[in-house]
């Protein structure tokens, strides 16, 4: 059985009982009103027989002989005809009237007359009124006894007892038994039908789902949600946050989301036109986080219950594509120098074969003097890592291909090898790329200086090139969403990168001269990039772009023997 059946024959069984126990005490109650009202009628017109003048004097002569009335005697008297009248106008059972001694001076029997009553009235002659349901002659009555008075007053010399039979007493029973039930079965309808509305109300809200349906969802979902690594956000069809997982709220900053509608939580244009396109957007900015954002809509049989919204860090990815990038740069140059070093050796193994040995050692005494390969980068002899002289050849390389010359700073100390490749390559990559388009938007001569430093193990590098250097009030550490018109410095993505890789490490990334000659720019007369003279004769013009400098702290190999300690 269903669970909504269930609770429809609940409630109905709750409204039938509320039902008959109402029915069965309205009816208690109209039984006792109805014994009440006789009660009430019978004591009224008791009482008002008592006070009639006439009784009053009847009575009291009666009652004043010193022996009993004859029957034949009272069935003429004025009492028995006033008795029979005024039952016959009200419709009682019965009217008697006795004397002190407790003889039926009236009663409708007129057999009866003359005799004792056949119940107790010694409580109405000490003076009380008695209203009460007693059985007499005549059958089960409510009859009230009120004594009667003489016309002076003092000392009751009789009573009258007025009673109403029980049929008299509930003729109105039947309508109002027929009310009660016209109420009862209303009620019992009104109920059935709230009943089948709660039913309706609840299969739509739950979506025909029982109960045990229900627990098996919500139990699934918290697996779902608390399992997957992506951020997760329900949608109702008034656009109001039901469901948020904690990496959706850590991904775009919304810790106390649900409830709240999504236009009002301060999010990107882009993810709420996603949210209202039912579409996919990537390398969304918010806040540190880059994330990838796919809205999709959600019905159920053809009915739209809302969207959710399904939220992808593309942060670490990026990062991960950066390196990976630097890493396939600093692979390319070093299998074309690879591939050089190869060609001169077998130049020097065929001088050595045709027995020209003088030419030979001529040829690898040079190689030795111009390194393992040539690249056109002016102090390349400085980095003395291959690994750290092959990336920066291919930057060269690339630059060059753009117009800007790469070169190493004469003030370059680095006396040990490199340890870890990957963050360096990413760091060093990201900040010659974004010098190169520096320098390729200013005036020439184009250029692009970098230079390292050993400190321990960690690796100091600074880039400077000959560009205009950072506009005033630029931000190129911070994310963007778009990328602005300061586009020189990178595109809101590589730099912030770079500056979490080197802070992941210990260490930082920052502008160590902001470049330009607009205030807060360089000193066009201070100290150049390279440690040059601008006025020199080596001088490719004044440097007026900016200077980045990163530290990366463990990337360069710790030292293993006491030689090596030693500078």
């Amino acid at each position: 059985m269903r669970f909504t059946t269930r609770v429809l024959l609940l409630q109905l069984a709750t409204v039938a009982g509320v039902v008959v126990v109402c029915t069965v005490v309205f009816l208690l109650l109209g039984v006792q009103q109805l014994r009440a009202e006789a009660e009430s009628s019978a004591l009224n017109i008791a009482r008002t027989i008592a006070e009639d003048p006439q009784v009053r004097a009847e009575v009291t002569a009666v009652s004043a002989l010193p022996g009993d009335p004859t029957a034949a005697a009272l069935e003429d008297g004025p009492l028995q005809a006033y008795a029979g009248a005024v039952t016959a106008r009200t419709g009682t059972l019965f009217v008697v009237i006795a004397d002190d001694r407790g003889i039926r001076l009236a009663h409708p029997d007129a057999g009866l007359l003359g005799r004792p009553v056949s119940t107790d009235f010694t409580e109405v002659l000490a003076g009380n009124e008695v209203v009460t349901w007693e059985r007499g002659t005549l059958g089960v009555s409510a009859r009230a006894k009120v004594p009667i008075l003489p016309p002076g007053g003092g000392v009751p010399v009789g009573e009258v007892s007025v009673g109403f039979e029980p049929a008299s007493v509930f003729d109105d029973l039947p309508a109002l038994i027929a009310g009660i039930a016209a109420a009862a079965v209303g009620a019992l309808a009104l109920g059935v039908l709230a009943a089948l509305v709660l039913r309706r109300r609840f299969e739509r809200l739950t979506l025909g789902l029982q109960p045990e349906e229900l627990v098996a969802l919500v139990q699934t979902q918290a697996a779902v949600l608390d399992g997957v690594g992506d951020g997760v956000v329900a949608l109702s069809g008034d656009g109001v946050v039901r469901v948020c997982n904690d990496d959706a709220a850590r991904l775009l900053g919304i810790p106390d989301a649900v409830g709240t509608p999504f236009a009002q939580l301060g999010l990107p244009a882009e993810i709420v036109a996603a949210v209202a396109e039912g579409t996919a957007r990537d390398g969304v900015v918010v806040g540190s986080h880059v994330v990838y954002v796919d809205a999709q809509p959600v019905s159920h049989q053809g009915r739209r219950l809302g969207s959710v919204l399904i939220v992808r860090d593309r942060t670490d990815l990026l990062a991960l594509s950066e390196r990976l990038e630097s890493v396939r740069a600093l692979s390319g140059a070093l299998r074309v120098q690879r591939h050089e070093f190869a060609n001169r050796l077998h130049a020097a193994a065929g001088l050595l074969d045709a027995g020209r040995h003088a030419e030979a050692r001529a040829f690898l005494a040079g190689q030795l003097e111009r390194g393992p390969v040539d690249l056109a980068v002016a102090g390349i002899e400085l980095v003395t890592d291959p690994v750290l002289q092959s990336l920066v050849g291919a930057k060269a390389i690339e630059a060059a291909e753009r117009g800007v010359a790469l070169r190493v700073g004469p003030d370059t100390l680095l006396l040990r090898p490199l340890a870890e490749v990957e963050d360096v390559a990413a760091v060093l990559g990201n900040l010659v790329d974004n010098a190169v388009s520096a320098a390729v938007a200013a005036a020439e001569p184009c250029w692009v200086e970098v230079s390292f430093f050993g400190d321990g193990t960690d690796l100091v590098l600074t880039v400077a090139d000959s560009g205009a250097g950072v506009a005033t009030g630029a931000a190129p550490f911070e994310r963007r969403a778009q990328p602005d018109d300061d586009r020189l410095h990178g595109l809101g993505v590589g730099l912030p990168l770079s500056r979490d890789l080197a802070r992941r490490r210990g260490g930082d990334l920052w502008i160590a001269d902001p470049g330009g000659t607009a205030p807060g720019g360089a000193d066009p007369d201070g100290p150049q990039p390279g440690g040059t003279d601008p006025n020199g004769p080596d001088a490719d013009g004044p440097g007026t772009g900016a200077v980045f400098a990163a530290r990366l702290p463990g990337v360069l190999r710790a030292p293993t023997t006491p030689e090596e300690s030693s500078p």
